[in-house]
């Protein structure tokens, strides 16, 4: 960890990661964050954090980790809680908006900023069969490319 860190902050967010970029999945409860983070773990993703996520600023980048007392945990409804792979302090590459109001065709564009830092924004419905794929395509598309 870098000793330039600036802030942290707990989100109300599942976190994935991949090749060394995070993706934030941010809802209101009940919108499907744990259920999306499940099946993008079947993607080959792995677990930050299941529900709340702790981002730290880190100079010009954000790394997500999660709080001591769930990490390496994941609610999944109907079986419970189970303990799972995780990585932690990885850098944060796009932020995930849950919503069932979704623009058919989005501005490139939108953004979330998070302690001072801009992050690639896509809205995505949980409950579509798509929801995983479109976060994959929107994480190559628009996240970070390099951590």
């Amino acid at each position: 960890m870098s000793e330039a860190r600036l802030s942290s902050e707990t989100i109300h967010a599942s976190t994935v990661a991949i090749d060394g970029r995070a993706v934030l999945i941010a809802g209101p409860s009940g919108s499907g964050k744990s259920d999306l983070a499940l099946r993008l773990l079947d993607r080959g993703f792995t677990l930050v954090s299941d529900d709340q996520t702790i981002v730290s600023r880190d100079g010009r980048r954000l790394l997500a980790s999660a709080p001591p007392a769930i990490a390496g945990k994941l609610e999944i409804r109907g079986i419970g809680i189970v303990e799972t792979e995780r990585v932690e302090d990885v850098p944060v590459a796009l932020f995930v908006e849950l919503t069932s109001d979704i623009q058919r065709l989005p501005d490139d564009s939108r953004s979330r900023q998070l302690l001072g830092i801009e992050l690639p924004l896509i809205s995505i419905d949980a409950m579509t069969a798509s929801a995983a794929s479109k976060v994959a395509l929107g994480l190559d598309r628009l996240g970070l490319r390099n951590a």
